[in-house]
């Protein structure tokens, strides 16, 4: 799937010199978290979210709390930025300007590696450098709760051919259990072997359960001994 499949097409946008009471607004209003700004040729030219509106003066918020040494630390261009944020009266006072944009025929998986690799929640999605929508997290998780839930097959596959099915799930991981501690009997999976975390143990668990077919999966997988240091 592609941003075009998920995306919100209705944008709803401020400009840079909308004021920051009526961008809170339009948030609160739209029940949304974020939204892109433009400018007069409707070109993205940053994004103002909830978080930058979290330190507010009006609200009591405008002082941001934290260690004296990191106050002392701080460059007057930081604090300067800061006060700026924190009193700015138009929405290019508190904006983020830096644009983190994706395109129509962008995948899902590279819009989630974006969200994560930046820590964002949202995107404006561009055609030829012109917004057409956004890509939100709420957007990729509706996307998953419109996939139909995996069935049994038809037909039981046997138990060779559901270990061959577990072994190539599990062939390029490099948590992957060697082959003969794989064994299917009756349809029902059972894994041994040694493994160094429960992270790995789960892994491996999904892995098998993931496989059509398989109506169980049992788990002999061991922990390595704790050696005790004298």
């Amino acid at each position: 799937m592609r941003a075009s499949d998920v995306m919100t097409p209705v944008v709803i946008t401020v400009t840079p010199e909308t004021t920051v009471h009526a961008a809170a607004k339009l948030l609160v209003d739209n029940h949304i978290g974020g939204m892109p700004v433009v400018d007069a040729n409707g070109r993205v030219v940053g994004f103002v979210s909830e978080g930058d509106l979290l330190h507010r003066v009006e609200i009591g918020t405008g002082k941001r709390r934290r260690a004296w040494w990191l106050e002392v630390l701080a460059s007057t261009r930081e604090l300067a930025g800061a006060y700026v944020k924190e009193h700015g009266h138009a929405v290019k006072d508190v904006m983020n300007d830096r644009v983190i944009a994706v395109t129509e025929d962008t995948p899902l998986d590279e819009i989630a590696d974006t969200f994560e690799r930046y820590r964002i929640k949202r995107v404006p999605v561009l055609k030829d450098g012109e917004l057409v929508g956004i890509v939100s997290r709420a957007n990729l998780i509706r996307a998953l709760a419109s996939m139909p839930e995996k069935s049994m097959p038809s037909e039981t596959p046997d138990d060779s051919a559901l270990r061959d099915s577990v072994l190539t799930e599990l062939r390029d991981q490099r948590w992957a259990l060697p082959r003969e501690n794989v064994i299917v009997r009756d349809g029902v999976v059972h894994l041994w072997g040694v493994i160094d975390s429960e992270e790995e143990r789960r892994a491996v668990l999904v892995a098998a359960e993931g496989v059509p077919g398989v109506k169980r999966v049992e788990s002999h997988l061991e922990y390595p001994g704790i050696i005790p240091t004298m």
